[in-house]
């Protein structure tokens, strides 16, 4: 059992993002490529994001978009986290067990209040940790 605790995003979070090749062997790689054409920064939030797709898990690797980049900077595709409140478990050292990550998406998604078109946000926090998120139904009101 992880410890949860629900958080809010206050406002949409737009992205810039790349698809992973294959999950979950790919996502290395499609981390790799965004931070070769988005240079790592403390300015902005990095992000997974992942969903099943006719049965099969779409990956993607994503960097917020900040206000001094360019419409034009980026050749692919955009994506918005939505605002609202996410369910969330913070993984300390996830290179270290990174199964430890798919545990708790398991886990997150179990609950019957989560958002039916939602996906898991992992939330990347420095080079060690991350948060698991998975977005709360809005239309069930919880405390």
């Amino acid at each position: 059992m992880h410890d949860m605790e629900t958080i809010i995003i206050e406002k949409d979070i737009k992205v810039f993002y790349l698809t992973a090749t294959s999950f979950p062997d790919g996502i290395q790689d499609a981390h790799d490529r965004l931070h070769a054409s988005i240079p790592f920064s403390n300015e902005r939030r990095y992000f997974g994001i992942s969903r099943p797709e006719m049965g099969v898990i779409t990956y993607k690797a994503a960097a917020e978009i900040v206000e001094k980049d360019k419409e034009g900077n980026f050749n692919g595709e955009l994506f918005t986290i939505e605002k609202g409140k996410y369910r969330c478990v913070t993984i300390v050292n996830y290179k270290k067990e990174p199964q430890k990550i798919s545990h708790a998406f398991e886990e997150l998604i179990s609950y019957s209040d989560i958002d039916p078109n939602g996906y898991c946000v992992e939330w990347y926090q420095g080079n060690e940790d991350l948060k698991c998120m998975v977005r709360l139904n809005p239309s069930i009101e919880s405390d």
